[in-house]
Protein backbone atom coordinates (compact mmCIF):
# COMPACT_ATOMS: atom_id res chain seq x y z
CA UNK A 1 0.00 0.00 0.00
CA UNK A 2 2.86 2.33 0.88
CA UNK A 3 3.94 1.60 -2.58
CA UNK A 4 1.15 2.29 -4.24
CA UNK A 5 0.60 5.80 -2.34
CA UNK A 6 4.31 6.96 -3.54
CA UNK A 7 3.83 6.21 -7.39
CA UNK A 8 -0.02 8.35 -6.66
CA UNK A 9 2.49 10.75 -5.24
CA UNK A 10 5.30 11.01 -7.88
CA UNK A 11 2.54 11.13 -10.59
CA UNK A 12 -0.07 13.62 -8.91
CA UNK A 13 0.17 16.94 -10.33
CA UNK A 14 0.29 20.37 -7.87
CA UNK A 15 -2.58 22.00 -7.83
CA UNK A 16 -0.88 25.39 -9.66
CA UNK A 17 -0.08 22.55 -12.87
CA UNK A 18 -3.71 21.76 -13.08
CA UNK A 19 -4.12 25.87 -13.38
CA UNK A 20 -1.71 26.57 -15.65
CA UNK A 21 -3.01 23.19 -17.71
CA UNK A 22 -6.63 25.00 -17.66
CA UNK A 23 -5.10 28.50 -18.77
CA UNK A 24 -3.35 27.59 -21.32
CA UNK A 25 -6.77 25.18 -22.32
CA UNK A 26 -8.38 28.56 -21.95
CA UNK A 27 -6.06 30.61 -24.28
CA UNK A 28 -5.73 27.85 -27.04
CA UNK A 29 -9.32 28.11 -26.91
CA UNK A 30 -9.60 32.26 -27.31
CA UNK A 31 -6.59 32.04 -29.86
CA UNK A 32 -8.91 29.61 -31.89
CA UNK A 33 -11.70 32.00 -31.59
CA UNK A 34 -9.76 34.98 -32.54
CA UNK A 35 -8.25 33.38 -35.52
CA UNK A 36 -12.12 32.08 -37.05
CA UNK A 37 -13.17 35.92 -36.08
CA UNK A 38 -10.55 37.08 -37.83
CA UNK A 39 -10.87 35.05 -41.20
CA UNK A 40 -14.73 35.56 -40.82
CA UNK A 41 -14.17 39.48 -40.65
CA UNK A 42 -11.75 39.20 -43.58
CA UNK A 43 -13.90 37.36 -45.73
CA UNK A 44 -16.49 40.01 -45.17
CA UNK A 45 -14.64 42.64 -46.08
CA UNK A 46 -13.77 41.80 -48.92
CA UNK A 47 -17.12 40.80 -49.40
CA UNK A 48 -18.31 44.17 -49.25
CA UNK A 49 -15.52 45.58 -51.08
CA UNK A 50 -16.61 43.51 -54.06
CA UNK A 51 -20.67 44.06 -53.51
CA UNK A 52 -19.79 48.13 -53.51
CA UNK A 53 -17.45 47.66 -57.05
CA UNK A 54 -20.83 45.88 -58.31
CA UNK A 55 -23.07 48.78 -57.47
CA UNK A 56 -20.39 50.94 -58.74
CA UNK A 57 -20.29 49.04 -61.49
CA UNK A 58 -24.15 48.94 -62.08
CA UNK A 59 -24.12 52.76 -61.79
CA UNK A 60 -21.67 53.46 -64.49
CA UNK A 61 -23.71 51.19 -66.63
CA UNK A 62 -27.10 53.14 -66.39
CA UNK A 63 -25.53 56.27 -66.83
CA UNK A 64 -23.56 54.97 -69.80
CA UNK A 65 -26.80 53.71 -71.23
CA UNK A 66 -28.73 57.39 -70.21
CA UNK A 67 -26.01 58.77 -72.13
CA UNK A 68 -26.70 56.45 -75.18
CA UNK A 69 -30.64 56.92 -75.11
CA UNK A 70 -29.16 61.01 -75.07
CA UNK A 71 -27.18 60.27 -78.08
CA UNK A 72 -29.73 58.31 -79.69
CA UNK A 73 -32.55 61.47 -79.44
CA UNK A 74 -29.87 64.05 -80.52
CA UNK A 75 -29.40 61.48 -83.49
CA UNK A 76 -32.99 61.71 -84.63
CA UNK A 77 -33.43 64.92 -83.63
CA UNK A 78 -30.64 66.05 -86.29
CA UNK A 79 -32.08 63.40 -88.81
CA UNK A 80 -35.56 64.52 -88.55
CA UNK A 81 -36.67 65.91 -92.02
CA UNK A 82 -37.42 69.23 -90.73
CA UNK A 83 -33.76 69.99 -89.56
CA UNK A 84 -32.38 67.98 -92.76
CA UNK A 85 -34.83 70.47 -95.04
CA UNK A 86 -33.55 73.33 -92.98
CA UNK A 87 -29.85 72.16 -93.48
CA UNK A 88 -30.14 71.59 -96.98
CA UNK A 89 -31.72 75.14 -97.70
CA UNK A 90 -28.87 76.61 -95.38
CA UNK A 91 -26.63 74.78 -98.03
CA UNK A 92 -28.07 75.95 -100.97
CA UNK A 93 -29.73 73.13 -101.77
CA UNK A 94 -33.68 73.10 -102.90
CA UNK A 95 -36.18 70.54 -103.77
CA UNK A 96 -35.92 69.05 -107.48
CA UNK A 97 -38.69 69.98 -110.15
CA UNK A 98 -40.29 66.72 -111.95
CA UNK A 99 -38.59 68.42 -115.20
CA UNK A 100 -35.04 68.01 -113.24
CA UNK A 101 -36.06 64.53 -112.76
CA UNK A 102 -33.76 62.34 -114.96
CA UNK A 103 -34.35 58.42 -114.80
CA UNK A 104 -31.54 55.90 -115.84
CA UNK A 105 -32.31 52.67 -117.27
CA UNK A 106 -30.07 49.66 -116.33
CA UNK A 107 -30.09 46.41 -118.19
CA UNK A 108 -29.89 43.59 -115.82
CA UNK A 109 -31.09 45.55 -113.07
CA UNK A 110 -34.68 43.99 -111.89
CA UNK A 111 -35.69 46.02 -109.13
CA UNK A 112 -36.26 44.97 -105.42
CA UNK A 113 -37.17 41.67 -104.85
CA UNK A 114 -39.81 41.36 -102.92
CA UNK A 115 -39.39 41.51 -98.64
CA UNK A 116 -40.42 38.18 -97.14
CA UNK A 117 -41.95 38.95 -93.74
CA UNK A 118 -43.02 35.41 -92.81
CA UNK A 119 -42.33 32.03 -93.99
CA UNK A 120 -44.57 29.40 -93.93
CA UNK A 121 -41.98 27.06 -93.79
CA UNK A 122 -42.18 25.66 -97.54
CA UNK A 123 -39.87 28.22 -98.42
CA UNK A 124 -37.38 26.95 -96.08
CA UNK A 125 -37.76 23.42 -96.95
CA UNK A 126 -37.20 24.07 -100.81
CA UNK A 127 -34.68 25.99 -100.75
CA UNK A 128 -32.82 24.01 -97.95
CA UNK A 129 -29.86 22.13 -99.93
CA UNK A 130 -28.98 19.53 -96.83
CA UNK A 131 -31.44 16.56 -95.73
CA UNK A 132 -32.03 16.11 -91.82
CA UNK A 133 -31.35 12.37 -90.80
CA UNK A 134 -34.25 10.88 -89.93
CA UNK A 135 -33.38 10.37 -86.53
CA UNK A 136 -34.39 14.34 -86.60
CA UNK A 137 -37.72 14.06 -88.49
CA UNK A 138 -39.18 10.67 -86.91
CA UNK A 139 -41.89 11.04 -84.60
CA UNK A 140 -42.51 9.62 -81.29
CA UNK A 141 -45.68 7.41 -82.78
CA UNK A 142 -43.05 6.11 -85.43
CA UNK A 143 -40.82 5.47 -82.87
CA UNK A 144 -43.01 3.65 -80.78
CA UNK A 145 -44.24 1.69 -83.75
CA UNK A 146 -41.01 0.82 -84.66
CA UNK A 147 -40.01 -0.27 -81.22
CA UNK A 148 -43.35 -2.56 -80.91
CA UNK A 149 -42.45 -4.11 -84.49
CA UNK A 150 -39.13 -4.55 -83.45
CA UNK A 151 -40.32 -6.40 -79.78
CA UNK A 152 -42.65 -8.46 -82.25
CA UNK A 153 -40.15 -9.46 -84.56
CA UNK A 154 -37.80 -10.63 -81.76
CA UNK A 155 -40.21 -12.48 -79.38
CA UNK A 156 -42.92 -13.67 -81.72
CA UNK A 157 -46.32 -12.18 -81.58
CA UNK A 158 -47.30 -13.03 -78.31
CA UNK A 159 -45.34 -9.73 -77.33
CA UNK A 160 -47.20 -6.80 -76.08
Amino acid sequence: MEQTRKIDHAYAQKPWRRQLQQVGLFLAFLVFLVLIAGVNLRVNAEAATIGRQIQQSRVTIEELENEIINQQALIAELTSTTVMNQRAQALGFRQATSDEIIYLVVEGYNGRSPAVLASDGKVFLQTSTTQLPPEYTQTLFDLLLENLSFAKSIFGTNAP
